[in-house]
């Protein structure tokens, strides 16, 4: 191919601002086409598509998962209250274990337990079926029992135990440092707007200087409630390390498959002293341990677990309640010069 005899010039020049430095073009030399196309080869692959049925099946299965995540995520954007008297003494009532019995089925850390309970009742159910088929000689006499010795979990218990108390004890650091350095966001908020009231004049043209910064202290809680970050002064640190850095991933991944291998050999583990009372015994194993896991998860983000929204409402009254008192006096104020001035005449004799 042979290049344009005219190239085209630019007929005018471009003034740059002075921080811009242009980049230099690499000149590329010129295409040259083949003169024969090559002759191109195409692959078709002899994979036959999924068939509706296992897609059936896939979406079956990812049914409860996805329900138990919705479930666990609507409970996350529930907001939290602030306990008064009244709530203390319900939480320390002694009809409280009756309570929240009754209330598991409506719990999310319950509800979210679900896929994993089930499956591994199920895997124990599976377990026990076959044993039982071995031991009354329903399968052929090859098929063996699937047994072992209990003394592998009695090594393991004690890891397993320091491993989940690690991760929920963890989880809770976690909680505390978001609740402090929340407390910081409300202490600076009110004393801030403690000093705005106190030290900026509510007439003159200071005046609407003063409302621009109260509107705008009764707003910062919120913004940070919104933006998931917190606080004054050595708060903000801390909230950004707590959102950006988790707990180690390492821990969660090592709990998480030590409590999926305890469970899938503990039908096999129980199976010579229990036999058929694996499956519930599967059961309570995998709702007590999983929900120990599940807490920890769960506090481990520690701001959707505070009542936010009523600490923000908290600061927009005391403000509120700051600035209606401010008035208040600066009336009385006034009213008390206004009475003075009219007592006293300009040579600070009082009139007669």
């Amino acid at each position: 191919m042979t290049q344009p005899t005219n190239p085209i010039k630019p007929t005018s020049k471009i003034s740059l601002p002075s921080n811009f430095t242009p980049k230099t073009f690499i000149k590329l030399p010129p295409l040259t086409l083949p003169a024969k196309p090559k002759t191109t080869l195409s692959f078709k692959t002899h994979c036959s598509p999924p068939s509706d049925n296992s897609q059936t099946l896939v979406s079956i299965l990812h049914a409860i998962p996805d329900w138990a995540d919705h479930v666990k995520e609507r409970g996350m954007r529930q907001k939290r209250t602030l306990y008064d008297h009244e709530k203390w003494v319900q939480h320390r009532s002694s009809l409280r274990h009756w309570r929240h019995v009754m209330s598991s089925l409506s719990s999310r850390v319950v509800l979210s337990l679900v896929p994993p309970v089930i499956a591994f009742t199920s895997f124990a159910a599976i377990i026990a079926g076959y044993n039982y088929a071995v031991s009354v000689q329903w399968l052929p006499g090859f098929f063996p029992v699937l047994k072992a010795s209990t003394l592998p979990y009695q090594l393991t218990a004690p890891a397993l135990a320091l491993l989940l108390v690690f991760r929920t004890e963890a989880s809770y650091s976690r909680f505390e440092e978001g609740r402090k350095a929340w407390t910081k966001v409300i202490a600076g908020t009110n004393d801030l707007a403690r000093q705005v009231i106190g030290g900026v004049e509510s007439s003159g043209k200071n005046a609407p200087l003063k409302k621009a910064l109260l509107q705008y202290i009764m707003a910062f809680p919120v913004a940070l409630k919104e933006s998931k970050i917190s606080c004054f002064h050595e708060g903000i640190g801390v909230c950004e390390q707590l959102m950006g850095i988790p707990i180690p991933l390492s821990y969660t991944r090592l709990t998480s498959r030590f409590l999926v291998l305890w469970h899938l050999t503990l039908p096999i583990i129980l199976w010579d002293d229990c036999h058929w009372i694996v499956i519930p015994a599967t059961f309570i194993s995998a709702a007590s341990l999983f929900c120990i896991e599940e807490v920890g998860v769960l506090i481990e983000e520690p701001f959707p677990m505070l009542a936010l929204d009523e600490l923000c409402k908290q600061v927009y009254s005391n403000i509120q309640e700051a600035i209606a008192t401010d008035k208040i006096i600066q009336a009385q104020l006034a009213a008390k010069l206004r009475s003075h001035s009219k007592e006293h005449s300009p040579n600070g004799r009082p009139n007669s």
